[in-house]
């Protein structure tokens, strides 16, 4: 048995494709979006279609990346 079909057999190929650079970029961005919302803590007004309400920062800001990452899968897997 070739060295390539054993390490397909230990999954050590699989490994190396878990860390790509595109997927290492995305979580250091992710890690970085995270830093910057929780670093906000400060109470703030908000007022989209219900009335205006106050809440901190982070919280506003979390919720706009999640309904973001939310927008971007749905187009992602319509798009296949």
């Amino acid at each position: 048995m070739s060295r390539k079909t054993t390490e397909r057999r230990s999954g050590l190929d699989g490994r190396r494709r878990l860390f790509t650079p595109a997927r290492i970029v995305v979580l250091v961005l992710a890690a970085l979006a995270l830093i910057f919302i929780f670093e906000n803590t400060q109470q703030t007004r908000i007022r989209v279609i219900i009335p205006e309400v106050t809440l901190p920062l982070w919280t506003a800001l979390l919720g706009t990346a999640v309904v973001g990452a939310l927008c971007g899968a749905y187009f992602l897997r319509r798009r296949r």
